[in-house]
């Protein structure tokens, strides 16, 4: 702040000097005489409860964060009054605690408040003091504190961690002697000299992001991917929380963990793809930001150990505690293991390890074993929270658990140093401190026994806590008492013979864990979503083009991922299997009305329709009468069958030869299936209504009728006109009694009419529509 220029590396004045010594012999008189003649009144520094709470100290740098002999130690920070009145005569001081002792004794260092007189120290020479003005109530002021490391007085043979205490004393108008009334205190990890064996420490630097691509994709060759929106362009671009996790891991020395579903998601970003847009979607326009993130993983990965999770990070311990109860739900994790050693090298160009299984938390039991192996991987990443140890020393990460699996057991603490918020610079510092502070401590545990540890973070770490990690790992770059050691190395390295092998049981898993699990039902859902895949791919003249995305969609409905997310988690996988179902009902059986059979026998069509941009087959067409008596197939069957293959936008009409027995209605069911017999889509059902006479035919012999009363007219006609002539000719002198016979028949007209022929007509062979009749 603008204040702090005004008292920033001042020093005190002699006579501040000589003031402060003097009630330092004052305040110490009590407690000699309390030495020498019994209990007497509490000095005033001890008697405040409350008094080191008045002004909060914030530490925001300790630099260097684990200084050597040369270096001289800065603090720099935050006082603020947060009393109701005016302090006068505020100094800030640095005080150095006494050696902590082990990592216990940082544990509850870590746990104090306030001031506590004879534990915080003494402060360090007046000379490195900052003089404040008057403080008033409300009003803060940034100081800055310099000391060389030798003006410590800390153990330069065997090295240690020391409390690290900046305090603000002062007086107020309520109490008139001087006081500590804020103070904050650190860590300072204190190893001047390289150690001989050092802790080989072993950091995972996880790439890991929540599901952001959806099972939909376009129609086009390319299946254009459509994503759910654009927040992973924002993780992805210059700032951005992937960016900087690959910015920072690229000059740090991690193995890099990741999951492959983000690269693969990533990839599709870099050409055309889609974003919902309320019942539509948009063209996609962030491909050159995911092109540059994927270029920038790869070169940060070059050198580096890579660890590739089963595809989507499958939550195992939810497949272990709930979903080995539903058929099929283990079977996933084979192939997801597989898919991502293929999409890492693809993509990065380096051959990852897929050994490595990695429980939420590092969390295991007998059952996250088993699943963690049946997945192909034969390391589990553990936590010292699980697999607890009963020893003095924190013994090396790797260990045998049985079956020819390893644990590695990462530590709890180092590996939760940074779970906070750390976008505040005080709370990223005192994370940084305290981290250091444990490794040193672990390290000085056995100083003669190289141990190799393991540090598992949490896997989405914030910009803020990636970049505090990041602080922590270059201050061990010295190596004084660490050295850097991947996992693949950490695995193989030699157990010791005193840890702990025994995993726990299952009624030892956390609570609060398995209460954030994919419940029973998620897995059902997962398991109906995998039916209806298999049916559908086995019709498909391209499956790979259907089993591949939804493939990786039901992947990620196992993730980790969703933990604390059920509502999100079950939206998913209703979208999945919606849309998946939408897909199967774009090939159908057209519905069909009534129809009626006339005659014997006649073809009965029934149509199947293909509303999918690629071809299906491998499907059979069953058409079943109910009545085979009154109506059957060839053979006197009562149910036919025939093979369909129809291509992508078209429909089929297929024809079932029948014949009729008797005259009536018959139920008929079509029904697709597979070649394996599994029914594909509903049964459609209509009536064939059988009759041997047909309004056709009866037109037909009413015709004939009508044709042959004409001809009897006509005869009638003719004879009554020959009748007239002969009487006519009777009455005529002329006229001979003979007939006349020539050019005559038997007396039979020529134009007159033989016997009618039938008059029916050829018929058409081909098959009704909807609602026509069937006429033979």
């Amino acid at each position: 702040m603008a204040e702090a220029a005004d008292f920033q590396g001042m020093r005190s004045s002699p006579a501040r000097r000589w003031l402060r010594r003097t009630a330092s012999l004052i305040t110490g008189v009590p407690l000699l005489t309390g030495l020498l003649c019994g209990p007497a009144a509490p000095v005033a520094q001890a008697a405040e409860p409350n008094g080191s709470r008045t002004v909060d100290v914030s530490l925001d740098t300790v630099t260097p964060e684990a200084p050597g002999k040369d270096d001289t130690i800065t603090v720099s920070g935050t006082v603020v009054n947060e009393g109701p009145r005016t302090i006068t005569g505020a100094h800030v001081d640095l005080r150095v605690g006494p050696k902590l002792a082990g990592r216990t004794g940082i544990d509850r260092a870590a746990e104090r408040t306030g001031y506590t007189y004879g534990v915080d120290g003494p402060t360090v020479d007046d000379k490195y003091s900052v003089d404040l003005p008057k403080l008033a109530s409300g009003i803060s002021y940034d100081f800055k504190l310099s000391v060389p490391a030798d003006e410590l007085d800390l153990d330069d043979d065997n090295g240690g961690v020391y409390e690290l205490g900046v305090s603000l004393t002062g007086q107020t108008s309520s109490q008139s002697f001087e006081r500590v009334l804020g103070i904050e205190r650190t860590f300072l990890p204190w190893q001047p000299g390289a150690m001989e064996k050092k802790t080989r420490l072993t950091y995972l630097w996880p790439l890991i992001s929540s599901t952001h691509l959806t099972s939909e994709t376009g129609s086009d060759e390319q299946q254009t991917p459509v994503f759910e929106d654009e927040a992973l362009a924002a993780e992805l671009a210059p700032g951005g929380r992937l960016d900087q996790l690959v910015s920072l891991g690229k000059e740090l020395p991690v193995t890099w963990v990741i999951d492959p579903d983000l690269l693969a998601t990533v990839d599709a970003m870099t050409r055309s793809y889609r974003v919902k847009s309320g019942d539509s979607t948009v063209a996609g326009r962030n491909q050159a930001v995911a092109k540059r993130w994927l270029s920038s993983v790869e070169d940060a990965v070059q050198g580096k150990k890579v660890v590739a999770l089963p595809f989507a990070d499958p939550d195992l311990a939810s497949l272990a505690h709930t979903g080995k109860s539903v058929s099929g739900s283990l079977s996933h994790l084979q192939p997801a293991t597989q898919v991502a050693e293929i999409t890492v090298e693809t993509i990065l160009h380096v051959k990852p390890s897929v050994d490595f299984a990695w429980p939420v938390d590092g969390a295991i039991d007998s059952s996250i074993v088993d699943v963690a192996t049946s997945a192909g991987a034969h390391k589990v990443i553990a936590r010292s929270d699980s697999l607890q140890d009963n020893l003095s020393y924190t013994p090396t990460a790797a260990r045998p658990i049985g079956g020819g699996t390893t644990a590695v057991v990462a530590d709890t603490r180092l590996s939760t140093a940074f779970q906070g918020d750390m976008t505040d610079a005080g709370d990223s510092t005192l994370a940084v401190q305290k981290f250091l502070a444990q490794s040193l401590a672990l390290a000085l545990q056995d100083p003669e026994k190289q141990r190799s540890i393991v540090v598992a973070p949490q896997r989405v770490p914030t910009v803020a806590q990636a970049q505090s990690m990041a602080r922590a790992l270059r201050a061990l770059e010295p190596k004084r008492w660490t050295q850097p050691l991947d996992l693949v190395a950490a695995a193989s390295a030699e157990p010791d013979a005193d840890a702990n092998t025994k995993v726990p049981s299952a009624s030892q898993y956390p609570a609060g864990l398995r209460r954030q699990e994919l419940p029973v039902e998620a897995f059902e859902d997962i398991s109906e979503t995998q039916s209806t895949l298999d049916k559908f791919k086995v019709v498909l003249t391209f499956a790979d083009r259907v089993e591949a995305p939804f493939g990786r969609a039901i992947d990620r409905e196992l993730s980790t991922a969703w933990r604390g997310k059920p509502e999100a988690a079950q939206r998913y996988r209703d979208e999945v299997q919606s849309y998946l179902r939408n897909l199967t009902e774009e090939v159908r059986l057209i519905e069909k009305s009534d129809v009626t059979l006339s005659g014997r026998s006649a073809t009965i069509p029934v149509t199947v329709q293909n509303q999918l941009v690629q071809g299906i087959d491998d499907l059979v067409l069953r058409l079943k009468s109910n009545n085979p008596n009154r109506l059957h197939f060839d053979g006197d069957e009562g149910m036919a069958e025939q093979p369909i293959k129809v291509e992508g936008g078209h429909s089929q009409s297929v024809k079932f030869p029948a014949a009729a027995n008797a005259n009536g209605q018959v139920q008929m069911t079509a029904q697709l299936f597979t070649k394996d017999g599994t029914p594909y889509g509903p049964e459609m059902s209509f009536t064939v209504r059988v009759s041997e006479i047909t309004p056709t035919v009866m037109l037909v012999l009413a015709g004939g009728v009508l044709l042959l009363v004409l001809a009897g007219i006509r005869m009638y006609t003719q004879r009554k006109r020959a009748a007239a002539a002969e009487t006519a000719d009777a009455g005529d002198p002329g006229t001979s009694d003979t007939p006349d016979t020539e050019g005559g028949g038997s007396g039979s007209d020529p134009g007159q009419p033989s016997d009618l022929a039938p008059d029916t007509g050829p018929e058409s062979g081909n098959p009704s529509g909807a609602g026509e009749k069937v006429d033979r």
